[in-house]
C-alpha cells in the first residue's frame, strides 16, 4: 500500500472530492502543504469552498483530469472500477489509495485519536465531543461528517495531540483506522448491501474494539445486547453509559443520565451520574432523547481526557446541531421547515419522536421522506412504515436514484405507501420534487412542522420552499 509522507508533501488527486469526508481530507492535506486537486459530478457548496482555498476541482469526472505528474489518487468505495479517472490512473500506473486508508494514515500522526462509531449518531456525537475538547482547551483536529457551525465546516485544524473523527463501519472502513480511544453508540442492522446480517456487523464492531491499545478507553452503550461479547478481554479500559429511570438505576453504568426533561423547544436536560454519584445537571440545545444519549457518550470520553464538568456543560450549550440534523431551514408561508439526514428506521423514529414535542394543538407533523438505497428499503420495509407512522402526514419521494445500487425493479416507495395506507395513515407518493412542493403548499397550514428526511437530495425541497 502507498504510504503518504507528511514530511514530504506530494501531488494528490481526489475522485469525488465533494463528499463530506473527502472534502475534509482534501482540505487537511492542502493545509499541510500537499498539492491537491479533485473532481466531482457537479459543483456544490463544499467544492466551492475547496476552490476558494486554491484547490483545483474539475467537473465532471473524466480521464483528462488525471495528470501524469500526480503522485497518488484517492477514491471512495462509491467509485466503481470503470470510472474514467480510475481507468486512467491505472493506465498510468499511479498509486491508488482508498479514503479509509488515507484516513488511517492520518490518524497515525496524532497522539490521541477518538474514533466515534455506531450505526447512528456518529456526526452528532463527534460534534459534541469536539466542542467539549475545544472548551477544555485541548485544541483538537476534527473531521466530522457534517457541517458544524462551531468549527466553521467539516474540518478543524488543531494540534497533533488530539484527533476526533467518525469511524464508519460500512465496508469495514473503520478496521483500517488507528484509534487510541473509541465510542460505540449502538449496533443495529444497517448497510446490509455489504454485511450479511446483524451478527456480521457485531463481529466487525468487536474487531474495531480490538484495535484499541491497553492505554486506550472504549466508551460503549451499556444497553447493547450481549455486551460482554464485544467487551470481554479487551486490552483497553471499558466505560459503559446509559439512560436510567431512577438515580438507583444509574449504578448499572459507569456514566448515566436520569431525570430527563424537555423544554417547549424539545431541548433536553438531565442529571449526570458517574459510578452512582451525581456530578451535576447538563442541558442541551438540540432535541430528543437520542441526543441526551449521544451527549452522555461524548461527556464520558471527554472526562477521560481530563475535560472538566463545567467545560462539558458549556460545550453542550454551544452545540445547536450540525447541518442536516433536524436543521431549521426557515419558514415557508408560516410553515416551520426542517431537514434531517435520517435514513434508517431507528433514526426516523428518534427524530419524529423528538419533533412531536414541538407540535401542539391543531398543528400537524409532516414528514417528506426519500428512501436511500433499494437494499435498505427492501430490508426494512415494515420498519420504515412503523417509524414513519409517527408523523401525522407522510409524503414519499422516489428512492434516491443516484445511490450506489442499480434498481432491481422489485421495490419502490410505493411499497412503503401501501403499508402506511394499511395502517390508516395519511400518505401521498409523488415522483417529482415539483409535485411534492406544490402539494405541500396546498395542504400545510401555518405553524405546521414539516421535515424533509433522507440521505439523498430531498433537502432541496426544504430549501426551495423557504426561498419561495
Amino acid at each position: 500500500m502507498f504510504q503518504i509522507s507528511f514530511t514530504d508533501p506530494v501531488s494528490v488527486h481526489f475522485i469525488g472530492i465533494g463528499g463530506i469526508s473527502m472534502s475534509a481530507l482534501a482540505e487537511l492535506l492542502h493545509r499541510q502543504g500537499f498539492r491537491v486537486s479533485g473532481s466531482d459530478l457537479k459543483e456544490t457548496p463544499l467544492t466551492k469552498h475547496l476552490e476558494q482555498l486554491g484547490i483545483t476541482v474539475s467537473y465532471p469526472q473524466q480521464a483528462s483530469n488525471i495528470k501524469e505528474d500526480c503522485s497518488v489518487v484517492i477514491y471512495t468505495a462509491a467509485v466503481h472500477s470503470d470510472n474514467p479517472e480510475m481507468v486512467r490512473a491505472k493506465e498510468l500506473g499511479l498509486p491508488i489509495l482508498e479514503r479509509k486508508d488515507l484516513l488511517g494514515q492520518i490518524m497515525k500522526q496524532y497522539r490521541h485519536v477518538a474514533g466515534i462509531a455506531g450505526s447512528h449518531g456518529k456526526t452528532s456525537t463527534t460534534s459534541m465531543l469536539s466542542l467539549m475538547l475545544m472548551e477544555g482547551n485541548l485544541d483538537p483536529t476534527v473531521l466530522v461528517g457534517g457541517v458544524l457551525d462551531g468549527i466553521g465546516g467539516n474540518l478543524r485544524m488543531g494540534s497533533d495531540q488530539y484527533l476526533v473523527a467518525e469511524a464508519c463501519e460500512y465496508c469495514n472502513s473503520f478496521l483500517s483506522f488507528y484509534p487510541t480511544d473509541a465510542i460505540i453508540l449502538n449496533i443495529e442492522a444497517e448497510h446490509l448491501d455489504f454485511f450479511k446480517d446483524l451478527e456480521d456487523i457485531r463481529h466487525s464492531f468487536r474487531k474495531y474494539s480490538e484495535l484499541l491499545p491497553s492505554s486506550g478507553t472504549l466508551v460503549i452503550n451499556g444497553d447493547i445486547k450481549r455486551l460482554s461479547e464485544l467487551t470481554d478481554a479487551l486490552p483497553a479500559n471499558v466505560l459503559t453509559y446509559g439512560l436510567a429511570d431512577t438515580p438507583e438505576g444509574c449504578k448499572d453504568y459507569d456514566y448515566a443520565a436520569t431525570n430527563c426533561t424537555f423544554d417547549k423547544n424539545g431541548f433536553g436536560s438531565y442529571d449526570l451520574y458517574k459510578e452512582g454519584t451525581l456530578l451535576g445537571r447538563l442541558s442541551l440545545r438540540v432535541i430528543g432523547m437520542h441526543n441526551i444519549s449521544n451527549s452522555l457518550a461524548a461527556a464520558a470520553l471527554a472526562f477521560s481526557y481530563g475535560v472538566s464538568f463545567d467545560a462539558v456543560a458549556a460545550a453542550l450549550l454551544k452545540y445547536t446541531g450540525t447541518h442536516r440534523r433536524f436543521e431549521f431551514k426557515g419558514e415557508a408561508k408560516g410553515i416551520r421547515v426542517y431537514d434531517d439526514y435520517a435514513h434508517h428506521p431507528s433514526e426516523i423514529s428518534a427524530t419524529l419522536s423528538a419533533a412531536r414535542a414541538c407540535v401542539s394543538g391543531s398543528e400537524k407533523l409532516w414528514c417528506v421522506f426519500q428512501p436511500h438505497t433499494f437494499s435498505r428499503t427492501k430490508a426494512f420495509l415494515q420498519e420504515f412504515a412503523e417509524a414513519l407512522s409517527l408523523a401525522d402526514t407522510v409524503v414519499l419521494a422516489d428512492i434516491y436514484s443516484a445511490s450506489r445500487e442499480e434498481d432491481p425493479g422489485d421495490i419502490s416507495s410505493g411499497n412503503i405507501e401501501a403499508l402506511l395506507k394499511q395502517k390508516g395513515k395519511d400518505v401521498y407518493y409523488f415522483h417529482s420534487f415539483e409535485e411534492i412542493e406544490k402539494f405541500l403548499f396546498a395542504h400545510c397550514t401555518p405553524n405546521d412542522l414539516l421535515i424533509t428526511m433522507g440521505a439523498g437530495d430531498i433537502v432541496s425541497v426544504a430549501e426551495s420552499m423557504v426561498s419561495a
